[in-house]
């Protein structure tokens, strides 16, 4: 049969991909011959969806690696349909591209003592499509409605992600899953939510998560080179992360790790986050790739929106000048005291701080140099009461609340503070402190500190008379 004329019968964007027979996996991967819409797509079109990234005039039987990064899903998609003879389907959308790509592989049976066949068939959409999600098995529908319906409609945004993961953890059958947010920019890490299966034991990746380990997301990253995912299901794709991240492959070695699902969290073209599975099933791999691909995409918009609220509601509670928590954030502290929403011990310390001769800063040097006064004086504040919350309650005042902290350690602090202040050439601040031992109400154990702080601030003045009016 001529591969050309019969790839020329599709309408479709179409190639016909051969891999290279080997013992012990697979070879080379060739795009053998493409139809007209598909060569087309290797030229630039002012009306084309995609620009290859080799940006290269296709060439029939060229390795695919010719006009694309190495990727081991689309491989194993082609292995899985060329080699072990398997319709294949998937829907995805790819980080390098911003398109959706509707894609269909077809084994071909030809006599061929060297290589294998298959279709290769690519519809792309700007947008989902969601008679294109329809078509996927129902099995991966089903799980992937499952995410969407728990996400839309919680109340409690930590407790329905536990529940998320370990539903994806079912899916893959892996010992191990969890969701890792990721600050690249401020190269920092930290754990979501995870699950582990009863019979794997312990396992936590709060073992590993320290500063460095921003490190091997990176890695992860570059290993997905914006695919969809990375799927490490034998020795054969284990051996290729061997032989370009080895300490990567020591810390799969280290952690006993034989297969691993790795699925970057993709939104506004950042990557916030990652789903790892490890050891999974490998007979679910193309369900789990199928599934998580898509789950991927709302579980991404979901935390985005999590993360937004979040910064939304520090803005909302933390003084911009200086950082400590303002007078909303008390406020609403105190009601939820009194409410009984918040328990607090019975023993715990409230001081009054307010700046002496803010004033004459303001009046003689402008506003801005008052601003920093008041900034260097939240953070002596922060770096005398690090156990405590701070906040500025007023113009120059601050009200420090201490949970933690005993009335001895309080007290050896406000005397520091108080000693430290009475220099007038200095930050200078009146300082009222009552410690509370009986578990009372907290708005009367701030107005005796409040009450102290205003008797300190008259016992500065007669000291240093010449900044009474400062």
């Amino acid at each position: 049969m001529d591969l050309q004329e019969y790839v020329n019968q599709f309408d479709s964007m179409t190639c016909i991909m051969s891999v290279e027979k080997k013992p012990n996996g697979y070879g080379k991967m060739r795009i053998e011959v493409g139809n007209k819409a598909y060569a087309a797509s290797f030229e630039k079109h002012d009306d084309s969806l995609i620009d290859m990234p080799y940006g290269k005039k296709f060439v029939p039987g060229l390795e695919y690696t010719e006009y694309l990064p190495k990727d081991l899903n689309f491989e194993h998609f082609i292995y899985s349909s060329a080699v072990l003879k398997k319709p294949m389907h998937a829907y995805i959308h790819p980080e390098r591209f911003d398109i959706w790509f509707n894609i269909f592989s077809m084994p071909l049976d030809f006599d061929d003592p060297l290589k294998c066949y298959c279709t290769y068939t690519q519809e792309l959409s700007t947008e989902m499509n969601t008679e294109s999600i329809q078509s996927l098995s129902t099995k991966t529908t089903s799980d992937v409605l499952k995410t969407c319906i728990k996400l839309r409609s919680t109340k409690n945004f930590l407790k329905t992600m536990d529940e998320v993961i370990e539903d994806i953890r079912k899916i893959c059958k892996s010992n191990y899953c969890c969701i890792m947010l990721t600050d690249f920019k401020a190269r920092k890490c930290s754990l979501l939510c995870e699950n582990t299966a009863p019979e794997a034991g312990y396992h936590t990746l709060l073992d590993y998560l320290d500063d460095s380990f921003i490190n091997y997301a990176q890695t992860w990253l570059d290993a997905i080179n914006g695919s969809t995912c990375l799927l490490i299901r034998n020795e054969q794709e284990k051996n290729e992360i061997k032989e370009k991240y080895p300490e990567w492959y020591q810390s799969m070695q280290y952690a006993q790790i034989e297969r691993l699902a790795l699925f970057p969290l993709n939104y506004s073209d950042e990557t916030i986050g990652f789903i790892w599975a490890t050891n999974f099933a490998p007979e679910e791999s193309d369900h789990i790739k199928e599934t998580l691909e898509l789950s991927t995409y709302f579980i991404a918009s979901e935390i985005a929106n999590y993360q937004l609220l979040q910064k939304l509601e520090k803005l909302s509670s933390t003084d911009l000048l200086t950082g400590v928590k303002n007078r909303n954030a008390m406020n609403n502290r105190v009601l939820k005291i009194l409410t009984g929403r918040e328990r607090v011990p019975n023993h715990y310390g409230v001081i009054f701080a307010d700046l002496n001769s803010l004033k004459t800063v303001n009046d003689n040097e402008g506003h801005n140099a008052g601003d920093e006064l008041i900034k260097n004086a939240a953070d002596i504040l922060k770096s005398t009461f690090e156990n405590a919350e701070i906040y500025r309650a007023g113009g120059d005042e601050f009200l420090i609340i201490s949970m933690k902290d005993s009335k001895e350690i309080l007290d050896q602090k406000v005397e520091k503070l108080r000693k430290d202040s009475d220099d007038p050439e200095k930050i200078s601040f009146a300082v009222g402190f009552y410690y509370e031992e009986r578990g009372g109400d907290i708005r009367a154990a701030m107005r005796e500190a409040d009450t102290l702080m205003y008797e300190d601030k008259k016992a500065f003045y007669n000291r240093h008379p010449e900044c009474r009016y400062r």
